[in-house]
């Protein structure tokens, strides 16, 4: 891959005009949450930056949402938040680790032991840290220290089975891989998975001729019978979901470029590709310790932990496979790394169904074959088609959902710890729906809104009683509906995907990252080799510089760009472009690019 980072060009904009409301409302909600991450975490935590909570906290659950309630916080910065933001950003998640290592959760700094729904959420933390600092040495040293807990350097954690290409058990972490989950493992969670239907359909007293059918793991007996059949199947072995791991591992790849992180993460993913050919095209749940699949199953290639029947079903098949095949194409610029979501999102689609008048597909697999039948979710295609910007995904898009009108209407877009969908914004960059950035504005501050209404209603004799996803509910720092704005992006897969980037922005002025200070971006529309975007300066009295990476990792190169006012068309060459805005001055840019040409880092454009 090409290492060209800089550009020669400089485009300037001198002629001052009122700035459109968007990019004001834009800049207000960045400064608005700054101020509100000083209050909620002044509300919500000690001086020392640990929760005002409980003193213990069972099981092996709870760390993922400590990290998710402050997970905005290196995200605001990334986009241009104050530099009082990235320093509450590495205290609380300090803090945050501290606390859950005193409760149990924690062990070297990293999840002890759990799956990989849980460990990518909690690491999307660790992902934003290094964009937002690459050079932070104790960052970088964890890094590497966490990767080779995955790719078989670390004894203490010997998740890796070089030999078979699998990770040890759906259960992992800095212990290592787990054999054996117990009764305590899962004390917090037992209420929750009462709602769920039961892992298998031959546990005794489950009514087998209902597919959806629970039993109350609540009820000691019951919950003993299950936990016996979930060690003797489920672990050890591998499972698709651990494919969030290569995100683990890209990340170290990003702060060092060593060959052997990318090695693993296609070697990985090539695993489990070849698995899938090995059953017949359809990616099998569950791999025992040899890598036989089904090898603790009975041979069947469907039950497994989080798997195509428990508990959430094909979503978790498609996100894993997505997130993996994100990460290599990032690393080797080669889009057929995404075949095997591909085949997998095709193959569910070959057993749709019309159902009133609704095309379904089907959402599970159990002992009777395919069911709980449901309409596609347009998100995994949204995200699989702005990565490879490929006519054939373009294709299954608009054959899968002729009809987007409902993905632009209807309620506020966000959901668990202010994440936004990315299907309004999608919509917006290909052209289908113009209201997308007064939408996620409103939309934003409606959450932040919600959100500080939370607070100010919380009931402190409660405490003791707060649940573990407390603060994820109430953390008034929201930016990734402005993220999705400014850097053309739907923004990271929510269980451990990274933030892929049409764009990314640095301030040269004050050397880090993010929009400098009055500077609001806007990526109105995305092509298959190139963007449209406007930079908005709102200070009506001084000039702004910004740094346009082509990237979220710089591993894309501009070829053109184009200043739709002045009507000129510059030829360039490199990651960088330079653009100086004059007081209450604005630009719109047609950019060109070569897409996943350059080798992708984490390293600051000087």
């Amino acid at each position: 891959m090409d290492q060209t980072t800089h550009t020669d060009a400089l485009l300037e904009a001198r002629q001052r005009r009122p700035p459109p409301d968007w990019a004001l409302k834009q800049r207000y909600l960045i400064d608005r949450m700054g101020d509100a991450a000083l209050d909620f975490v002044a509300r919500y935590t000690r001086n020392d930056g640990t929760l005002m909570w409980r003193d213990c906290w069972p099981g092996m659950d709870g760390s993922d949402d400590g990290y998710e309630s402050f997970v905005s916080f290196p995200l605001l910065y990334l986009l241009g938040g104050g530099e009082h933001v990235h320093a509450l950003a590495r205290r609380q998640w300090n803090a945050v680790t501290w606390q859950f290592t005193e409760y149990g959760q924690v062990w070297r700094e990293f999840d002890a032991y759990y799956d990989w729904m849980h460990h990518g959420e909690s690491s999307t933390y660790i992902y934003y840290l290094g964009m937002a600092d690459p050079s932070h040495h104790v960052d970088r040293t964890r890094a590497l220290r966490f990767a080779e807990m995955y790719c078989g350097e670390d004894p203490e954690a010997p998740n890796w089975d070089p030999e078979h290409k699998l990770i040890r058990s759906p259960i992992n972490g800095s212990r290592g891989p787990q054999g054996v989950m117990t009764a305590e493992d899962w004390e917090t969670h037992r209420a929750v998975l009462a709602n769920y239907l039961t892992p298998y359909e031959d546990v005794p007293g489950y009514a087998v001729d209902d597919p959806f059918a629970k039993l109350d793991w609540t009820d000691d007996a019951v919950f003993e019978r299950i936990l016996d059949l979930m060690n003797a199947r489920m672990v050890p072995g591998d499972v698709p979901l651990n494919l969030n791991a290569t995100s683990l591992i890209t990340n170290a790849y990003l702060y060092t470029g060593d060959e052997r992180y990318k090695r693993w993460v296609l070697d990985y993913l090539g695993a489990w590709q070849e698995r899938t050919e090995r059953n017949g095209g359809i990616m099998p749940d569950n791999v025992g310790p040899s890598g036989e699949i089904g090898e603790r199953m009975e041979g069947r290639w469907w039950g497994g932990y989080y798997g195509w029947r428990w508990p959430h079903g094909a979503w978790i098949i498609l996100e894993s496979s997505l997130i993996a095949g994100q990460n290599a194409l990032l690393l080797t610029g080669d889009p057929s790394w995404l075949d095997l979501h591909r085949s997998q999102a095709d193959l569910l689609w070959s057993l749709r169904q019309e159902r009133d008048g609704v095309t379904q597909v089907p959402f599970r697999h159990g002992a009777a074959g395919w069911f709980d039948f449901r309409p596609p979710q347009g998100r995994h295609c949204a995200h699989l088609y702005y990565m490879t910007r490929d006519p054939e995904d373009w294709a299954r898009l608009t054959a899968r959902f002729p009809d987007r009108e409902g993905w632009y209407t209807g309620p506020p877009s966000f959901g668990k710890a202010g994440h936004f969908w990315p299907e309004r914004w999608f919509g917006y960059v290909m052209g289908e729906h113009p209201d997308f950035p007064g939408q996620v504005l409103d939309d934003t501050l409606t959450c932040m809104r919600q959100r500080l209404d939370r607070i100010d209603n919380d009931d402190w004799a409660e405490r003791e009683s707060w649940d573990v996803h407390h603060w994820q509910d109430r953390n008034p720092v929201v930016p990734e509906g402005l993220v999705q704005m400014a850097m053309g992006t739907p923004a990271a897969i929510y269980h451990g995907g990274l933030l892929h980037t049409s764009v990314r922005y640095f301030d040269p002025h004050h050397r880090r990252p993010g929009l400098p200070g009055d500077v609001a971006a806007l990526v109105e529309a995305l092509t298959p080799d190139g963007l449209t975007l406007s930079l908005v300066n709102t200070n009506p009295l001084s000039a702004r510089e910004v740094l346009v990476q082509a990237g979220g990792f710089g591993e894309h190169r501009f070829t053109t760009v184009r200043d739709a006012a002045a009507g000129k068309t510059l030829e360039v060459e490199g990651r960088v472009l330079r653009v100086k805005l004059g007081p209450w001055s604005q630009m719109r840019l047609e950019v060109g690019m070569d897409r996943y040409v350059c080798t992708p880092t984490y390293a600051f454009p000087w």
